[in-house]
C-alpha cells in the first residue's frame, strides 16, 4: 500500500509518517512544502516536495498513491481554502483510492470560528469530489492550548473570553494515531470525532493546571474586546489575533465540546 501524507515536515504530519513507516507493507510518501533537512524523516519514507499552492507538484506527488492522509494547510483562511481545493483536485485527478482528511470537531459553515468554516467547506468539497474518504474531526490540541497555560502559570491567572464553553483537549499524538489507523483501513465515508477524555471549562482547566504544576492558577472570563486589545498590544500578528478571537467567540457562543485550529502544528 502506498500512502502519501501532506504536511509531513510538521509535528502532526511527521508523526503520522513515522507511524506508517513502521508498518509492514506500507510505502510512505512524505509530502512537504520544501525539501526537509536530513534526519527529519524516517529513512524508509520517500520525500516529495509539493507545495499546497502548486497543483502540478501535488499531482506528481500523489501519482500512484492508494491513500492520502490530508493534513490541513495553515495561515489565512482564504489561502487555506485555496490550498485545500488544490489538494482535493489533485487527489481526484490522480484517482486516489482513499482520502483521510483532518478536520475539526466543530466543522460548520455557520461557525464564528474561521477554521471551522474552512474545515466544513473542505469536507463538502471532498464529498462532492466523489473520492472515497474518512474524515477525522479533531478537537483542540493540548500542546496548542499549552501556550495560554504557560502564560497562566507565570501570572497565576488564565484570562480568556471563553465564557462557560467546554473544551475537550486532545493530545496531538492521539490524533496522529487515529489518522494512521484510518489510513490503513477501508474508507468509512463518514466523520470520526477525536477528542480528549473529558470536556472542561476554563475553571476545570485552571484547576488541573494548578494541580499538575503545583502552583496557583485561577481563571477569569474576560470580554472579547479586552482580549483583543491586550493581545494586539502584545504584538501578535493580526491574522492570528483574528483566528484566536474567532475560536473563543465560537466557544463562548455555543457552550459544549469545542474544537480548535489544526495550526500551527
Amino acid at each position: 500500500m502506498r500512502i502519501a501524507v501532506t504536511g509531513a515536515a510538521g509535528r502532526l504530519g511527521g508523526q503520522v509518517v513515522r507511524l506508517l513507516a513502521d508498518r509492514d507493507g506500507v510505502d510512505v510518501v512524505a509530502m512537504t512544502r520544501r525539501r526537509p533537512p536530513g534526519g527529519l524523516l524516517p529513512p524508509q519514507a520517500e520525500a516529495a516536495v509539493a507545495d499546497y499552492a502548486e497543483p502540478a507538484a501535488l499531482r506528481t506527488a500523489l501519482r500512484g498513491a492508494d491513500t492520502l492522509v490530508f493534513v490541513s494547510s495553515d495561515g489565512p483562511d482564504a489561502r487555506m481554502l485555496l490550498h485545500h481545493r488544490n489538494v482535493v483536485a489533485a487527489a481526484a485527478a490522480e484517482h486516489v483510492g482513499h482520502v483521510v482528511a483532518l478536520s475539526s470537531l466543530d466543522a460548520d459553515a455557520a461557525s464564528p470560528f474561521c477554521y471551522a468554516v474552512v474545515n466544513r467547506l473542505t469536507e463538502d468539497m471532498l464529498l462532492a469530489s466523489g473520492l472515497p474518504c474518512s474524515i477525522a474531526r479533531a478537537s483542540l490540541y493540548t500542546e496548542f492550548f499549552e501556550g495560554w497555560l504557560t502564560e497562566a502559570r507565570a501570572s497565576g491567572l488564565l484570562r480568556l473570553p471563553a465564557a462557560d464553553g467546554r473544551i475537550s483537549l486532545v493530545a496531538r499524538d492521539d490524533v496522529a494515531r487515529a489518522l494512521a489507523a484510518l489510513a490503513v483501513g477501508e474508507p468509512t465515508g463518514r466523520h470520526h470525532d477525536i477528542t480528549g477524555p473529558v470536556p472542561a471549562d476554563l475553571a476545570d482547566i485552571a484547576s488541573v493546571t494548578a494541580e499538575v504544576w503545583e502552583t496557583t492558577v485561577a481563571c477569569e472570563d474576560i470580554p472579547a474586546g479586552t482580549y483583543c486589545a491586550e493581545t494586539a498590544a502584545s504584538g501578535l500578528d493580526p491574522w492570528w489575533l483574528y483566528a484566536f478571537s474567532s475560536l473563543f467567540a465560537s466557544c463562548a457562543s455555543s457552550p459544549g465540546l469545542k474544537s480548535g485550529t489544526t495550526t500551527p502544528c
